[in-house]
């Protein structure tokens, strides 16, 4: 931002001017100075091409890992709350005003990494350098609050992810442990399931740490990839079971409203909004691709089979089951082995995310960290942060 200040105007008046579309003189770096901020190609980067980094294939796996978590198992539910017609069209809407939301964080980005010749942005930078371009005198001066809500906002969100994915984890291997005696290989009939206590859902989810703690000591994303893509084939794996067994019997859709009552509308909000997480990893992934430029498409395609994910096993679910559709659908399917399958495979689906939900506030928190201290002690507080972390959710 450039202030020109001017005293030829009439009984001496200062007329001041402000050049709100140049970069700060802190990081004023333009090639070209005849150029403006909204004329600028985010495809000419200097962070859009890299000798290192992820594929577009890579980034895809990503994407689409990190939006299929635990909220795709509700989504039947939240259907039911919404309505058979009004669910699938709300999740289709939501699913395209996130994707151009994103759209525009990355475009932002680029432009930004062009303007002040930085080869990539976060979302700190990203909100920060928003701000310093505002007219507003006051954001102006507080931009650097702008990162650090954003960081914390964040932080807190990509824990939160964690935390429901040990609950879940904990959770689904007790009732597989729990049912073992009463599974048959009968899968054709859904009779009441006889539990055997076991140990605390708190002792299961202990028995996770030592492979969490491993997971997330990899801090390579091109590595990551490989767990990203087992977790992916576990999960469509499984999807493909629950969507077999959900389309073999599907009753008169006639009997379902098409609109379910406005009270319980902001319950299926709740519920889709949650599975639509991948907002945390989209600038992560662009400033990691070999090429940026090919990232608008890559993540378009991604949020387009998420969305149509979403819309299928949400409205299947829902048809099939009726009003007895549980909180998450596995709890509708029988008690046999090919079935209890689908939670073991989810399991090992969700096992394998979590370092990728990590993996942005390991960014945030530990780069900030190992620049106060020496080299010397970067890489053990580093390990001991991650393994902090992991403990924290």
């Amino acid at each position: 931002m450039s202030v020109t200040k001017s005293t030829e105007g009439p009984q001496g008046a200062v007329a001041i001017k402000l050049d709100l579309m140049s970069p700060p003189e802190s990081a004023k770096k333009l090639e070209n100075k005849d150029s403006t901020f909204l004329d600028e190609s985010p495809s000419e980067s200097p962070g859009s091409k890299k000798t290192k980094g992820i594929t577009g294939f890579q980034a895809l796996v990503h994407l689409v890992k990190g939006n299929m978590g635990t909220g795709i198992l509700g989504l039947p539910l939240a259907v039911k709350n919404a309505g058979i017609l009004m669910g699938p069209l709300s999740l289709l809407v939501m699913g395209f005003v996130a994707c151009h939301c994103m759209h525009i964080l990355v475009k932002c980005a680029q432009r930004f990494c062009k303007r002040l010749n930085k080869p990539f942005m976060d979302y700190g930078d990203t909100v920060m350098h928003g701000l310093e371009a505002n007219p507003s005198t006051w954001l102006r001066n507080h931009a650097h609050w702008g990162r650090h809500i954003v960081s914390f906002f964040l932080i807190v969100t990509q824990l939160g992810f964690c935390c429901v994915y040990i609950v879940f984890l904990a959770d689904n291997l007790k009732q597989v442990v729990e049912a073992v005696n009463s599974t048959t290989n009968n899968c054709h009939s859904n009779e009441t399931i006889i539990l055997t206590p076991t140990m605390d859902s708190r002792l299961y989810m202990l028995s996770f740490l030592p492979f969490l703690v491993l997971l997330v000591l990899i801090r390579n994303l091109r590595i990551l990839t490989i767990f990203s893509m087992l977790a992916n084939i576990s999960m469509l794996v499984s999807l493909v079971i629950i969507t077999q067994y959900i389309t073999q019997e599907i009753p008169d859709p006639s009997r379902l409203p098409l609109v379910a009552s406005w009270k319980t509308y902001p319950l299926f909000f709740g519920t889709a909004i949650f599975s639509f997480e991948s907002i945390g990893v989209v600038l992560p992934l662009e400033n990691k691709m070999k090429d940026a430029r090919h990232f608008p498409a890559i993540l378009s395609l991604g949020i387009s089979i998420i969305t149509a994910l979403y819309i299928g096993i949400g409205a299947l679910g829902y048809l099939r089951f009726g009003d007895d559709i549980k909180a998450s659908i596995t709890l509708n399917l029988p008690n046999c082995w090919l079935y209890q399958s689908v939670k073991l495979l989810y399991i090992a689906g969700i096992l394998c995310t979590y370092a990728l939900q990590f993996y942005v506030p390991a960014e945030i928190i530990i780069p900030f960290s190992i620049s106060r201290v020496s080299t010397r002690w970067a890489l053990p507080l580093d390990l001991s942060i991650r393994i902090a972390m992991v403990c924290l959710t």
